[in-house]
């Protein structure tokens, strides 16, 4: 733990993939549901920079068993997401997917039709199971709206950092 510490078709942007390693920063979420699309809003906003070679950022929306691609594709994949901790809203959470099945059953993760969590162990089954970090942000509002609250909001810049530094390791 960092903190206390549309669904839409797949926008992405970065390096080439004649890297040793491939790279991908999915960010998932439904936009409809206020905070829940927080990882959609830091996708969007890491697709207007400067990546290094062999990073590629996808904007997943809510689009489960559909990532399975993206998924088995990328040798890392760091996956941005709505995580309910029970902490304020706003605290940023990061763990390895293999801490999952270690958490206490009140963390929940995002509420999209299939689980990205889910999504990821079927690629364990067919073999293919890229190491995953996930950087999760506690929501405060999961409310019909397009506008993540101003606790999360104000995270992004903070995410967007954190993704950077978890890039410094793997480039």
């Amino acid at each position: 733990m960092i903190e206390p510490c549309s669904s839409s078709a797949s926008n992405s942007k970065g390096g080439a993939k004649n890297s040793p390693q491939n790279i991908v920063i999915l960010g998932v979420g439904n936009i409809l549901l206020s905070d829940e699309g927080v990882g959609v809003h830091v996708a969007n906003e890491l697709i207007k920079t400067d990546l290094p070679q062999g990073v590629s950022v996808v904007e997943g929306g809510t689009d489960g068993f559909r990532l399975l691609n993206v998924i088995t594709e990328a040798d890392r994949l760091i996956v941005i997401d709505s995580v309910k901790g029970g902490s304020e809203p706003g605290s940023i959470y990061r763990f390895d997917i293999n801490e999952v099945r270690n958490i206490p059953s009140g963390f929940k993760t995002s509420v999209h039709q299939i689980g990205i969590l889910e999504v990821i162990n079927l690629s364990e089954l067919i073999g293919k199971k890229p190491h995953t970090t996930i950087i999760g942000i506690e929501p405060k509002s999961l409310e019909m709206s397009m506008e993540l609250s101003p606790e999360v909001k104000a995270k992004i810049p903070r995410i967007i950092e954190l993704i950077f530094d978890e890039l410094k390791y793997l480039t």
